[in-house]
């Protein structure tokens, strides 16, 4: 169970990195990420939330996945990252109730390719910042409908 924890919550932060990145002392988000560690981590995170192994996570289980994590840290996720992953998990499965490798990895890189501004293959701390600064904020979104 704590390796599963584990492993979500390195996913979490590696899918939300513009959002984690703005945490104080960054941790391994102020890191140099190359392509292929984004694409790598991306898969890690596909086989650790695809609870059934059939190819396919849903939202069901990233949801489930996201319980379990709020459950391990005692129901309380105010200041832990909580809200940020729910956010994570909207946005990701936002076209779709349901995702495959390929998609989820699309995903991954699409972020990863929006942040290697100077586009050599590595996103740095620094493009983090930069690229962080030109995303609209979210109190600038639209809100949903209910």
């Amino acid at each position: 169970m704590t390796k599963l924890v584990a492993a979500i919550v390195c996913g979490a932060a590696f899918i939300s990195t513009p959002v984690l990145a703005q945490s104080p002392g960054g941790g391994y988000m102020q890191h140099d990420q190359t392509r292929a560690q984004a694409q790598q981590r991306a898969d890690m995170l596909f086989q650790t939330l695809d609870a059934n192994k059939d190819g396919t996570v849903t939202k069901a289980e990233a949801d489930q996945a996201l319980a379990q994590l709020e459950a391990s840290r005692g129901g309380d996720n105010a200041g832990h990252g909580g809200g940020r992953m729910q956010r994570m998990i909207d946005q990701a499965f936002a076209a779709s109730q349901s995702l495959t490798l390929q998609q989820f990895e699309a995903q991954a890189l699409a972020r990863f390719d929006a942040q290697d501004l100077n586009k050599d293959g590595t996103v740095t701390a620094a493009e983090r910042q930069q690229a962080r600064g030109q995303q609209p904020s979210p109190q600038a979104s639209p809100a949903k409908p209910q």
